[in-house]
């Protein structure tokens, strides 16, 4: 006896349909899976004999042999416990086979017959929806999640009776209605109002969020610079249903969807002590690390210095080209890391280099040691460099409140408005992604402002990273002015971040 049940595996965030082939012959009773499991599909064999057992019904007492397929791929988690204990069930005459066929099935199995919640469901239903399949019996605690993906028919359920229930017609089960998409109000019990002082550094907050730049920020300890990085995510532009798709992707991978599609921009900030594969991601299976799952929000390293200069050096490819790509001897896949980076960082060990009312007691070979650990085709990477100075308690009390979230936002969202109608036809969302034939293209100056600029590559021997990271600043500045043209000031304020003053 011989029976195929659709279901589906995933590698990185890419899903592919799995046919789970069951034989039942006479011999020995055993139960043997094949086609290259992992130890957790190979434990699915007592999970799957406990809990059809302790459900009730009859479990064939002959020679059972699974195939995951296609065999070359190595299948991993505990997804393929359903769709076995089905199979073996149709099999046995309990439920239906052919009407079995018209499902994909996916779900781990407690001993007593309870579906439990799996990851990895959202890449791989809009994967096998490509492949047309269209109806799918999930895990009820990932019926919403799953939901998601339109076109599609969802049957969420509790436990293996249920689903039995169902097949013999004994009960009613829906397709799951998935809930609209609307981005959630933003309230945050953060705000930019918060922020005293600092203006130079609000301002380049808030072009880096306009235009998705990465910023760092370099000053003594206790200026602020952690407090303006954890308010960037208050002033960004809300999420649209294709970036929130992306960002539910890599968390349901990582078994971080909480059964609901991602709705506020990630911020994400990793200690300085955090491991290479915890940043980056990988591991022999590999998952997704935390440039991945800030994707589409905020990467935050503070100290920026004291990370690993190799986990430092990784960034490279993703701060260029917005995805990570993880080889290992099993598999190779690439994760999307297209985040915001924000760095903050002090100026010398001790911190107090530059502040004029505390001594700096690190010596030349400290400072130059403590900085180059960040290197330069790193810095050339970073859009918005500034300095923020020390601001004395008394100025601090006098100071007025700062203007509040939700009126920077205002202003964020009018560039970035400008920006979607810009590259509607573009795989490129932001000026900060801008292509090469992109910054020809859409960055017109004035002839005042190439005058500036060729003044400015010739004096500073820019390189020709750092005059493009130019050129998109400038881009974004003059988007929220509303100006078609980059004029001299534009050009102008965007030099100005280029470097840090005071280093």
């Amino acid at each position: 006896m011989y029976c195929t049940v659709y279901s589906g595996g995933y590698v990185g965030i890419e899903g592919f349909p799995i046919e789970v082939e069951i034989d039942l012959s006479n011999g020995l009773p055993q139960f043997s899976i094949v086609g290259l499991p992992d130890s957790a599909i190979r434990e699915s064999r007592d999970r799957v004999r406990a809990s059809i057992k302790n459900s009730g019904f009859p479990f064939p007492n002959k020679k059972i042999t699974v195939n995951l397929s296609p065999s070359y791929i190595r299948k991993q988690g505990t997804l393929y416990d359903l769709p076995i204990a089905l199979g073996l069930l149709g099999l046995s005459g309990v439920i239906d086979l052919e009407a079995l066929r018209e499902f994909v099935i996916l779900g781990e199995l407690s001993l007593d017959g309870t579906i439990n919640r799996i990851r990895g469901i959202l890449p791989i239903i809009l994967s096998l929806k490509k492949e047309g399949f269209r109806r799918f019996i999930v895990p009820e605690d990932n019926g919403e999640e799953a939901a998601i993906v339109s076109g599609v028919e969802i049957y969420g359920f509790k436990s293996i009776s249920e689903v039995v229930s169902f097949f013999k017609g004994e009960i009613e089960k829906l397709p799951i209605k998935p809930k609209p998409f609307e981005s959630v109000p933003l309230r945050f019990d953060i705000d930019m109002r918060d922020v005293k002082g600092q203006a130079l550094a609000k301002r380049a907050i808030e072009i880096a969020a306009s235009g998705f730049h990465h910023m760092l920020m370099v000053g003594p300890p206790g200026v602020g610079k952690s407090m303006l990085a954890k308010r960037i995510v208050t002033i960004m532009p809300p999420l649209t249903f294709e970036e929130a798709i992306d960002i539910s992707v890599i968390y349901s991978v990582a078994g971080l969807l909480d059964g609901t599609i991602i709705r506020v921009r990630p911020f994400r900030s990793p200690h300085h002590t955090s491991s290479d594969v915890a940043i980056v991601g990988g591991g022999q299976n590999p998952v997704p690390g935390e440039i991945s799952l800030a994707h589409r929000g905020v990467l935050f390293l503070d100290e920026l210095p004291e990370f690993n200069r190799k986990t430092i050096e990784v960034l490279r490819q993703p701060l260029e080209e917005g995805v990570i790509n993880i080889s290992r001897s099993q598999a190779r896949v690439s994760f999307p890391a297209r985040f915001l980076l924000i760095g903050a960082m002090n100026p010398c060990p001790c911190g107090n280099y530059g502040n004029p009312y505390k001594q700096c007691t690190c010596t030349p070979s400290q400072i130059k040691s403590y900085r180059s650990k960040i290197s330069g085709p790193i810095m050339d990477r970073i859009d918005l460099k500034v300095w923020m100075e020390h601001i004395k308690e008394e100025d601090l009390l006098r100071a007025p409140e700062g203007e509040p979230s939700s009126v920077i936002r205002e202003r964020v969202m009018r560039a970035v408005n400008i920006q979607r109608e810009r590259f509607k036809n573009s795989k490129t969302d932001y000026n900060g992604n801008m292509t090469e034939a992109e910054i020809n293209k859409y960055c017109v100056l004035s002839d005042d402002a190439k005058r500036l600029l060729s003044s400015a590559v010739n004096r500073f021997n820019m390189s020709g990273r750092e005059y493009s990271k130019t050129l998109k600043v400038a881009r974004t500045i003059a988007d929220m002015e509303g100006e078609e043209t980059i004029k001299q000031h534009h050009i102008a304020e965007a030099l100005q971040f280029r470097s840090v003053e005071s280093l």
